[in-house]
């Protein structure tokens, strides 16, 4: 699973072409109050706030429209105040022929921490199914021995294993576990103008995310240049290392709802593919 030797049309791109990576840290439950009412104390525990959720995504660039479909879920497992949550993606159509029926399976395993007020991932799974073949990658975070250990399925079938120390203090948020983190208002409230930067394990040099609220000014020039200006509230910006999104500058970009929900977001100019765009086009709460 070496990224460097790679074909970016075999490895990885559906990741960050759900953009939505991290951008916006993925959408808030529709029935949340305004983020101006972000209180911690005011609110259900952050598992009961985003129990059974479902959200669901539409992948497109070029002149595919619906290239590939997402869907994010959350629900309880088994274990004291543990909870599952699975963002997998896959490709359709045309595109979907070409890449073998890509699947992309992420699972964030967490637990409920600090009296419901946030989540902390206790493992993170990752899996790429392309035709037959499948790969997998697999962290586990002990907080208890400051032990992260990251375990790879290689293609004869052995596994490596690494361990890394986790520095005292220190949380590894992986995205998934910080998207909800962010949407339940752990690391801030939402406040344009505003910047929130997360720990995340060590990944290419990257030890954090950040992620940038526009000032009102830049979030007005840019809602005049929109064909749909509807339901748009909060123009966000995140920027990467381009290695990581496999684009010129690393620039991830898009809107949130009033309530929270991304409407759109896009990675500019990812190398090969241009401009690759995301929208929500279905949520639902069993």
């Amino acid at each position: 699973m070496n990224d460097a030797y790679i074909p970016l049309t075999r490895r990885n791109f559906l990741r960050w072409i759900l953009g939505l990576t991290f951008l916006p840290f993925l959408p808030l439950d529709v029935i949340v109050a305004s983020s101006n009412s972000q209180l911690i104390g005011e609110r259900r525990p952050i598992s009961e706030f985003f129990s059974g959720e479902e959200l669901f995504y539409e992948i497109s660039f070029w002149i595919f429209k619906r290239a590939a479909l997402g869907r994010l879920s959350f629900k309880a497992v088994e274990g004291n105040n543990r909870y599952m949550a699975t963002l997998q993606t896959e490709t359709l159509g045309i595109l979907g022929f070409v890449a073998r029926y890509r699947v992309d399976t992420y699972r964030s395993l967490m637990e409920e921490i600090d009296g419901g007020s946030r989540l902390r991932s206790l493992s993170f799974e990752e899996e790429v199914k392309v035709g037959s073949k499948l790969r997998k990658r697999v962290h586990h975070f002990d907080y208890n021995k400051l032990k992260w250990t990251e375990l790879r399925w290689r293609k004869d079938g052995k596994i490596e294993r690494r361990e890394s120390e986790i520095p005292r203090g220190m949380t590894y948020d992986d995205f998934i576990t910080a998207s909800y983190n962010f949407r339940y208002g752990v690391y801030g409230k939402i406040e344009r103008g505003k910047r929130y930067k997360v720990s995340t394990f060590p990944r290419k040099g990257l030890t954090s995310y950040e992620v940038n609220i526009a000032e009102k000014e830049e979030e007005e020039r840019k809602r005049r240049s929109e064909r749909i200006k509807e339901g748009k509230e909060y123009f966000v910006k995140l920027l990467l290392d381009p290695e990581s999104t496999h684009s010129k500058e690393g620039l991830i970009e898009g809107w949130l709802s009033r309530e929270l929900f991304p409407v759109e977001g896009t990675i500019k100019d990812v190398i090969l593919f241009g401009d690759v765009k995301g929208r929500l086009i279905k949520n639902s709460r069993q």
